[in-house]
């Protein structure tokens, strides 16, 4: 079958969720007797398995974090990255023997730690039922798909927010929140929001001045900023396929007066792939969120948590790992709100849905501009667990936000609702910072303050009943009603010896449990609102030395002036050489100071490059070659600038989320010797290996061959001939792409393997000989993969390679990629790198 020569591009961030948990493997432990533990199971998993197709479920473990310690620590990086410390240790402690289980079946799986659970899947009822019969599983249950709530188009939209004659939206104006600006001179400074949902368009003109990656300089650092597990995203970058993330986000801190919280600092994670949030992408985003990680899921940061975590997404009867979630998230001192769901007639009880209508979760209703309850708000009590629901009510009806291509739209549903409370808990935070993590105080003046409404049509008082919870939400009640412990510090800051002000520089004042970061504006200008008490401050910034200013007092409501002054730096020149993984000068790499204003430079031809004019100081200097980046990686360490410095660089080996590197290696080809079964344009063979072959963790003894210059150890596949990026969900998964291309094997060609070596010290080819490309039979190469037995590694080998882009891989992907289509090393992707007589190989981390 011939394929477009344009092809789709699919490109991923590789998924952080399981990548900070590390697992070292121990005997396995035995199973329980073989009594009959189907009570444990939900039966739709065993109904899968039975009918012989794989079924994809969740194994929850009996052993659950314990968090109290976490949840009377202070301070938010303190609770954060003590909760995550328990968390992680717990599940790799108690996870260990059931994941030597999995290894043992051939089983794959995918572990989490923000809930004690691992993703698995088998066609294997008999292992599913032992599974069941183990004392640590407490329960096997399937994989849901939530949904963002259904939100209807309720205006035109547009390219402007609020007019002249309305300055801010109704939403805003009606919860009050622009009083508390007013009166109390908050806007959220401070304070960090996030949401999971469908993502953010994080340029959009409403969001794209408070995004926490925007470096002020017109540049922007996604690390520890957002985080895609779907990898739907083409670049790095947040995006948004659904306008659904970009508008709650709009709603919670955006500018242009949509936004409750326009003073404070928003991230996000793509949580939902589309219109749907598939369990999976929702656990990895709930970690994330509690850790988060660089680019390439490493290196979590609990301290970089966000304050306050936005959830419009729900519609199930049940939410098995939430409560868990929410849990480690409040140990945490992360406050989180919740859809209470649009299934709602105006009329009928116990319409709200899971996780918004259980009862450990702070659940939002809906209502108009006229103050009516929306027709499609759920009501309680919940159908789940019968708790009262929901907790309060906020506008989410003909709410106007932000939507993607810079427009405004305003839709309806409880998702709109949301926001306008995970906005509120900003402002209130921002002007009571000693509510700040405390989320039983937070609730408790949120419900406290509320608007009553009267109707208990089903159930509950006039104070709090199941169609409005505690009524309409008043966040300027909330913020009178808090203990006013703070004082507001503004200053400016300026060169020490010209008095020119200096913007962009970083202001961190420490406290006991106590935290805050903010930035220098154009004008030089800062503020952070602190509690009553001792501080430091540290100020920093390019090109000054940096300021520690100890034991700084606050008293509560006494506001103050605190001017600084910064002492310039000598600039130096730096200097050096970059070469490639195998140690040889690269041109094209580009070489950044990271987070300063010097201006990148590149690599000339002997890979040779020069920044004339850095300050003193440390930095991270960063080198990133240019496409193809083929085996080569980009390169980060510390730079230290004293005066002048000669810094060579040798990139390092592009890895994957699993740690497995690429190399250049030796050509030695191996001959084939047994033909593979497989011709013409689509086709595909299982063949067994010789000896067993691990792929991201798991053990296989067969694969299936294509014609189409896979290897794939999860099923057969045919019909692969339109390539794509790696990492993606789509199929083929668990794949070794040698020469993934729209190839023919026709009398021409062959597929062979052959193997050579004594037992220990094996290698195993398959080998397409003279493979045809479908578009033009006249272009022809030959490549194999090579599984070596004792080190584990896996090696492409190229012969007959002319110099037609399309025989040098113009139109094919190659690399490797996990079962579960959320990990992948790439080597190229529609690029002209192949050569004759060249070899790649895959190292696994630990080999």
């Amino acid at each position: 079958m011939h394929k477009p020569r344009t092809t789709r591009w699919v490109a991923s961030l590789a998924a952080a969720a399981a990548a900070s948990a590390i697992f070292v493997a121990v005997p396995p432990a035995s199973a329980a007797p073989a009594d009959d533990h189907s009570d444990k199971i939900d039966q739709s998993v065993l109904d899968v398995a039975r009918s012989g197709e794989d079924a994809t479920f969740y194994i929850l473990l009996t052993e659950k974090a314990d968090l109290a310690t976490a949840g009377k620590a202070k301070g938010h990086e303190k609770k954060a990255t003590l909760a995550y410390q328990e968390l992680t240790t717990t599940a790799a402690n108690t996870q260990r023997p059931l994941r030597n289980f999995l290894d043992k079946h051939d089983v794959l799986y995918q572990p989490y730690w923000i809930t004690n659970a691992i993703r698995a899947t088998s066609a294997d009822a008999e292992i599913i039922e032992d599974l069941a019969a183990r004392k640590d599983v407490a329960q096997i249950v399937p994989e849901q798909s939530y949904a963002l709530d259904d939100t209807v188009v309720a205006a035109s939209t547009s390219t402007t927010a609020v007019t002249a004659e309305t300055p801010v939206e109704w939403g805003i104006a009606d919860v009050k929140a622009d009083q508390v600006w007013s009166q109390y001179d908050v806007t959220g400074e401070g304070i960090v929001i996030a949401n999971i949902d469908s993502g953010v368009q994080y340029d959009h003109p409403a969001l794209v001045g408070n995004y926490r990656g925007n470096l002020g300089d017109g540049t922007f650092s996604h690390d520890y900023n957002w985080f895609d597990p779907t990898g739907l995203c083409p670049t790095s970058a947040p995006c948004d396929n659904n306008d659904h993330g970009t508008h709650t986000m709009g709603t919670m801190v955006g500018a242009e007066g949509i936004g409750v919280a326009p003073g404070a600092t928003w991230i996000a994670a793509k949580g939902c792939e589309g219109k749907s949030c598939s369990d999976s992408y929702l656990l990895s985003a709930g970690q994330w969120m509690l850790a988060p990680t660089d680019r390439n899921g490493q290196n979590p940061r609990p301290d970089l948590a966000p304050d306050i975590i936005n959830n419009s997404w729900g519609g199930s009867d049940d939410a098995y790992f939430y409560t868990d979630i929410i849990a480690a998230w409040n140990a945490a001192g992360i406050f989180e709100a919740f859809a209470a769901g649009n299934d709602g007639d105006g009329v009928t009880c116990m319409t709200t849905n899971a996780p918004g209508g259980l009862g450990d979760v702070y659940g939002v209703g809906a209502y108009d501009v006229n103050g009516k309850i929306a027709s499609f708000s759920g009501f309680g009590p919940s159908p789940v667990d019968g708790s009262l629901r929901p907790d309060i009510s906020a506008p989410g009806v003909n709410v106007r936000s932000a939507v993607r291509g810079s427009r405004y739209s305003a839709l309806n549903g409880t998702s709109m609702a949301t926001p306008h409370v995970s906005g509120a808990v900003a402002l209130l935070w921002s002007e009571a910072p000693t509510l700040i993590g405390d989320i039983d105080a937070t609730q408790a003046l949120l419900n406290g303050t509320a608007r009553d409404v009267d109707d208990t049509h089903c159930g509950g008082t006039p104070a709090r009943n199941n169609v409005w919870g505690e009524g309409r939400l008043d966040v300027l009640a909330a913020v009178d009603a808090a203990p006013h412990t703070r004082a507001i510090i503004t200053g400016t800051a300026t060169d020490a010896a010209t008095d020119a002000i200096l913007s962009n520089l970083t202001v961190k004042v420490t406290g006991e449990g106590f935290e805050r970061t903010t930035t220098t504006d154009a004008n030089g200008h800062y503020r952070v609102v602190l509690p009553a008490g001792t501080f430091d401050f540290e100020v920093s910034g390019y090109g000054y030395a940096t300021l520690v200013e100890d034991g700084y007092t606050v008293a509560a409501g006494d506001d103050a002036v605190h001017d600084i002054a910064l002492t310039s730096v000598a600039h130096h020149i730096v200097t050096g050489v970059v070469r490639d993984v195998v140690g040889a000068p690269i041109a094209g790499v580009t070489v950044t100071v990271e987070n300063t204003p010097v201006a990148a430079v590149t690599t000339d031809a002997q890979g040779r490059y020069t920044l004339p004019d850095v300050a003193e100081g440390s930095f991270s200097l960063a080198a990133s070659p240019a496409a193809p980046v083929l085996c080569n990686g980009v390169s980060r360490a510390g730079l230290t600038v004293g005066g002048d410095v000669v810094n060579d660089i040798d990139l390092p080996a592009r890895t994957d989320a699993a740690g497995t590197s690429c190399l250049p290696a030796s050509y030695s080809w191996i001959k084939g010797a047994s033909k593979v079964a497989v011709s013409g344009d689509e086709d595909a063979e299982t063949i067994a290996l010789p000896f067993p072959v691990t792929h991201y963790g798991t053990t296989y003894t067969s694969a299936a061959v294509t014609t189409n210059g896979l290897v794939n150890f999860v099923a057969p596949r045919v019909g692969d001939y339109a390539n794509s990026a790696m990492p993606t969900a789509a199929a083929p998964n668990g794949a070794i792409a040698v020469f993934w291309d729209d190839l023919v094997i026709d009398k021409k060609a062959s597929v062979q393997t052959a193997t050579t070596g004594a037992p220990g010290s094996r290698r195993f080819a398959i080998v397409w000989n003279n493979a045809a490309l479908a578009d033009d039979t006249s272009i022809r190469l030959s490549f194999e993969v090579v599984f070596d037995e004792k080190s584990g590694a896996v090696t492409l080998q190229y012969k007959d390679v002319g110099t037609s882009p399309l025989e040098r891989g113009s139109s094919a992907t190659i690399g490797i990629e996990n079962a579960a289509g959320t990990d992948a090393l790439q080597y190229s992707f529609n690029e002209s790198v192949v050569t004759d007589g060249s070899a790649i190989s895959f190292i696994r981390k630990g080999a």
